[in-house]
């Protein structure tokens, strides 16, 4: 969950609690208010009653069917009277919530029990008054307080995901244009990010900082291989020579010349990777240039044409399928090397009587070329690791230097070509080439 959702999810979880909180102690002090009033009204009553009680009064009420009063229609009040035949009046008085039936219509009172005394005679009084107004009224409170809150919820996430998206738009923009876009330290953009926030500013010069070591470090490094390979070519080519000529003398033994073609086979290899970390580092620091018009068809063909002994050796069938042509400005030499070594590890890694795909075609706009075989395939830590230099898939195949995979991924990356690799063991690989420009 993205940091503003989680923001606004937590206002909005903490609005809700405050303005539950709220409305279950406004419905409690409610409550309390409406009863106190009742009560009060109750006493009210009660002191008017007793004090203009009189014999007719008296008789008045005594005389009544179930002592309702007569005037309240709606059942809302009602008085009792009740001789008590004992002259003691020491019973329980106060106020109580009881229910009662009035003429068949039952509901919740909230009641005052009296006992008084009037020309030598005991009597009780209660009276009543009914709390549905105070159940209404709850109730009523209760329905736009759920409404309030619901209305809240709603404008509260709203205005808070509007104001996290503005305040952490920064954020977002510095991890898209310092940090997803940067394909190495080299053309990373120190450019600032314009916020009035003191901490995204503080993010934006901390990541310049580092990524400008990691843009001095990593130009020195690829100096040092290049500065080392081209230094190293040298001796071993006159190395070679030299051994070359040594196979010249007649009176060289055979255990000398074994020994000499072995010392050949190892400088010969020790070239070859040279020449590898070369052009990883020439490609790496952009010095060709992307000037040609190149053809996938065309330089699928080339490849073909190439590798067409090397399929008949180990018998393999090269299938290609490109629904359309795909043509875009690159350097044409470079391309064909990246093709070579996927196609030529296809050959190098696929069983005997094995096959090969090849098939191009749009997806949503972007062409995509997919190189399947049916080799011995990777495991998924191999698989992760297949990009990085040296590493090799685990084979008795002794000319793999562990480069060709790094040397195509440095092609990709100055073609602006997005790779990816799926593959099971002894199942196969796939390799998927995406052309990130627009059709």
């Amino acid at each position: 969950m993205k940091l503003q959702f989680k923001l606004a999810l937590y206002n909005v979880l903490t609005k809700v609690a405050i303005v539950a909180i709220l409305s279950g102690f406004i419905l409690v002090f409610m409550n309390k208010i409406s009863v106190s009033h009742i009560q009060q009204r109750l006493v009210d009553k009660r002191n008017k009653l007793i004090s203009n009680i009189s014999d007719m009064e008296i008789n008045s009420l005594l005389s009544q069917d179930k002592s309702f009063t007569d005037y309240n229609i709606l059942k809302e009040e009602y008085i009792v009277l009740t001789q008590l035949r004992t002259q003691s009046l020491e019973k329980k008085k106060g106020f109580t919530q009881e229910s009662r039936e009035i003429e068949g219509f039952q509901s919740e009172y909230q009641i005052l029990t009296e006992y008084f005394t009037f020309k030598d005679k005991s009597y009780r009084l209660e009276i009543g008054e009914t709390m549905l107004a105070v159940t209404q009224l709850e109730s009523t409170v209760l329905f736009y307080a759920i409404l309030i809150l619901c209305i809240t919820v709603g404008l509260t996430l709203l205005t808070d995901l509007a104001f996290s998206s503005f305040l952490l738009a920064p954020l977002y923009q510095i991890i898209d244009q310092k940090i997803n876009k940067v394909n190495d330290p080299i053309h990373y953009n120190y450019e600032p990010i314009k916020t009035s926030t003191k901490d995204f500013n503080i993010l934006d010069s901390s990541i310049n900082s580092l990524m400008k070591k990691l843009s001095d470090l990593f130009i020195s490094e690829k100096q040092f291989i290049a500065n080392v390979s081209h230094e190293f070519l040298t001796p071993i080519s006159v190395l070679l020579t030299r051994l070359e000529n040594l196979l010249t003398d007649e009176k060289l033994s055979v255990n000398g010349e074994t020994k000499i073609f072995a010392s050949l086979k190892t400088l010969n290899r020790l070239k070859a990777i040279i020449n590898s970390l070369l052009l990883i580092s020439r490609v790496e620091n952009n010095q060709f240039d992307k000037q040609d018009a190149i053809s996938v068809k065309d330089v699928l063909k080339e490849v073909y044409d190439e590798l067409e002994d090397r399929l008949l050796m180990k018998n393999l069938k090269l299938k290609i399928n490109i629904e359309e042509d795909y043509t875009f400005k690159g350097n044409r030499s470079l391309f064909q090397t990246l093709l070579i070594n996927f196609i030529n590890n296809a050959i190098k890694y696929n069983v005997d009587n094995g096959s090969i795909s090849v098939s191009g075609s749009y997806k949503n706009g972007i062409f995509n070329v997919t190189i399947s075989d049916t080799g011995v395939g990777m495991i998924p830590e191999q698989v992760e690791n297949a990009f990085s230099r040296f590493e090799k898939l685990k084979s008795d195949k002794s000319d793999s230097y562990g480069l060709g995979l790094a040397i195509a991924r440095s092609i990709a990356v100055f073609h602006n070509i997005d790779i990816r690799i799926s593959s099971a063991k002894n199942v196969g690989t796939d390799v998927y080439i995406f052309f990130k420009s627009q059709k």
